[in-house]
């Protein structure tokens, strides 16, 4: 199954809102992996205060606010069999 990547850290109002509005539209669909951007010094220093910050396949595909058409787009290329 293919994975997000959900950048964010502990305390983030932000983070929150936007994993509320992204769980139904993924929800058996693809996988989510959450990264806490404060366990990794790459990945502090690449974000910092620019989470939560969606990945898919290498590229940045939304930020705060969730940009439903990209993730929509995204959940278009995915096999059928990938659920």
């Amino acid at each position: 199954m293919s994975v997000l990547h959900y950048y964010s850290r502990k305390g983030c109002h932000l983070c929150e809102i936007m994993l509320e509005e992204l769980l139904p539209l993924i929800r058996g669909r693809i996988e989510i992996e959450f990264r806490d951007i404060d366990s990794d010094p790459d990945w502090r220093m690449k974000y910092r205060v620019r989470i939560p910050v969606i990945e898919f396949d290498g590229q940045v595909i939304s930020g705060y606010p969730l940009d439903y058409g990209a993730v929509r787009a995204v959940l278009a290329r995915l096999p059928e069999n990938s659920q």
